[in-house]
């Protein structure tokens, strides 16, 4: 019995520390079918607030092509940082050259420089290369941005794979490229997993670049969206908390199916050798 409750302990603390969010996470999902809500309690069901799912909202561009064209500069973003991140990731782990040291603390310093401080920049930069409202273009800046944070957590897990894996690759008859491809990638799956979940959540989550280089309705994006519903200049009693949290609702469960579905991958641990 008292083995049962020491093991359970965990779970309570966990449950206690999360419960502020659950409440939170529920609170949203029945508003988004109240009819109006008095305080914090959502009165009344009603499936009005869903309407936007069969028809636009007025004056505003329907939710299913934003909706794709958030899933494009996501999609676009993370596999643009994944590549890049573990190919100089695996560089900087496994190459030595000149100046090895110095990038690497460059990337440091380049993460922690304040991104905003940039934005006029890249405004004249996404001009000359008429990338301007253009979500490639936001995909390309948000990959330039994140890549630094990409490149430690990659290089984080090539340094934990034995060189004798790979130089038994090698004497096999790999050339670098496989080694890397087929030999060193299979045994980072965590890694691999966790970058893209930070990528996905990263670039589902990005407002500032959509709302300040994509000004057209046609490539607007689901977090530009959702600030837009806060009409009258930011009035917060012209604001429609029905249709809000439903948007809210509808926004977060890509993020959820995308996590449940790569989740078992950070679980994944290698443990192996080579023969002697």
């Amino acid at each position: 019995m008292v083995s049962k409750l020491k093991a359970a302990i965990p779970y309570v603390v966990l449950l206690l520390i999360s419960s502020p969010l659950l409440l939170f996470y529920g609170w949203l999902f029945m508003s988004s079918f109240a009819t109006r809500t008095l305080g914090l309690r959502p009165l009344g069901f009603t499936l009005e607030n869903w309407r936007f799912l069969v028809e636009p909202l007025p004056r505003r561009p329907d939710v299913w092509i934003m909706t794709m064209n958030t899933m494009i500069l996501t999609l676009s973003f993370t596999v643009l940082l994944l590549f890049i991140a573990s190919a100089a990731g695996y560089a900087l782990s496994r190459l030595r050259f000149a100046g090895r040291r110095f990038f690497l603390m460059m990337t440091l310093v380049l993460h922690a420089f304040p991104s905003v401080t940039l934005l006029i920049a890249i405004f004249y930069v996404l001009r000359a290369l008429r990338l301007y409202d253009s979500l490639l273009g936001v995909a390309l800046v948000k990959t330039a941005l994140d890549l630094p944070l990409g490149i430690w957590i990659m290089k984080g897990f090539f340094d934990n794979v034995s060189w004798d894996i790979e130089m038994a690759s090698l004497i096999d008859g790999c050339s670098r490229f496989q080694s890397w491809y087929k030999v060193i990638l299979p045994l980072i799956k965590p890694g691999i997993a966790a970058l893209a979940i930070f990528a996905f959540l990263s670039g589902w989550n990005e407002f500032l670049l959509p709302y300040i280089f994509v000004p057209s309705f046609k490539n607007q994006t689901l977090s530009v969206f959702l600030r837009g519903l806060i009409s009258g200049g930011g009035e917060f009693r012209f604001v429609d908390y029905g249709i809000v949290t439903a948007v809210g609702v509808f926004y977060i469960i890509p993020v959820m199916l995308f996590f449940i579905f790569t989740q078992r991958y950070l679980l994944t641990i290698y443990a192996g050798g080579v023969k002697g």
